[in-house]
């Protein structure tokens, strides 16, 4: 980006959030992290997603706001309960920062979705024109996407994001130990599609939408999805390991629950907007991605 920025993040502690807000701040720019606590430096601000609270005033003047925060999908067995807190937890904090960015009116307003807006898709590639799925996933993220079109008078992104791939965590933080102890595989059949982007790339991503006039949906997954058995020999090779071990569909659904619908089925999702727009990967293949990540 051209000129310094003030720009505001809720989601700040998570996985993408502390790589973004490091990024953000090498490269010159002030980042007020919105906390969901009694702040504890100059730089956090306090909100409260449930209640609708938020401290306006110290967002006066702000030149975006990126909105990352929402329970996380694979954290818990998706009980009843669950869901609705996978639901509320998106539902509440996106509608709380839309009505915020409609009163401070920033340039741009950032807030995360997922690719789990397409459902099953089998082989057949998916882009940001595609309809949603029907599955409880696409219902969360339609829903979650239509609390950010309430922020007005801003450019609005909603950034479908894949799976994210970083050695220190998210689903190939799981993987490693498995793995580099020779008893990973392939998970169910293998010949489902993940759509994948690199921590790196997607923070490089979010920086080019924060200047590019795109607005919309936006996926961020890299150009070359990979089936999970791809996945897994591409991960092996690269530890130098066996990948001898496949898992079965029952085991995962008993040992996962309704997120093993996620791990077992297949989307296949191209980055059209981003690559019309001219962005350009630093890892668009993964095998020299998972070797870079794995060097570090």
């Amino acid at each position: 980006m051209s000129l310094p920025q003030r720009i505001a993040i809720t989601g700040a502690s998570g996985l993408i959030g502390t790589a973004l807000v490091g990024h953000l701040k090498s490269e010159g720019h002030t980042v007020q992290k919105l906390v969901r606590r009694k702040p504890l430096s100059p730089d956090e601000v306090f909100w409260d997603p449930r209640s609708g609270d938020i401290e306006l005033s110290a967002l006066e003047g702000v030149d975006a706001i990126i909105h990352l925060a929402g329970a996380n999908v694979g954290d818990k067995r998706w009980t009843k309960k669950y869901r609705a807190e996978i639901l509320n937890s998106r539902l509440l904090g996106t509608t709380t920062i839309a009505n915020a960015v409609s009163t401070l009116k920033p340039d741009v307003f950032i807030s995360a979705s997922a690719i789990g807006w397409y459902g099953e898709t089998g082989n057949r590639a998916v882009s940001e024109s595609d309809r949603p799925g029907d599955d409880f996933l696409a219902a969360v993220c339609k829903q979650w996407e239509a609390a950010a079109d309430l922020a007005t008078d801003t450019r609005v992104v909603k950034i479908r994001t894949g799976l994210v791939l970083d050695s220190t965590g998210g689903a190939l933080g799981k993987m490693l130990p498995l793995f580099k102890f020779g008893i990973g595989g392939k998970l169910g059949s293998g010949k489902q599609w993940w759509s994948w982007i690199t921590l790196h790339d997607l923070v490089e991503a979010i920086c080019f939408l924060l200047e590019k006039p795109l607005s919309g949906a936006v996926n961020l997954t890299a150009p070359n999805p990979a089936t999970n058995q791809e996945f897994t020999s591409a991960l092996a090779r690269a530890l130098k390991r066996p990948a001898l071990i496949p898992v079965p569909g029952f085991a995962l659904k008993i040992a996962l629950g309704g997120f093993s619908s996620e791990v077992l089925g297949s989307k296949k999702v191209l980055p059209t907007a981003l690559l019309d727009a001219g962005f350009n990967f630093d890892y668009p293949h993964l095998a020299p991605a998972l070797s870079a990540l794995l060097a570090e």
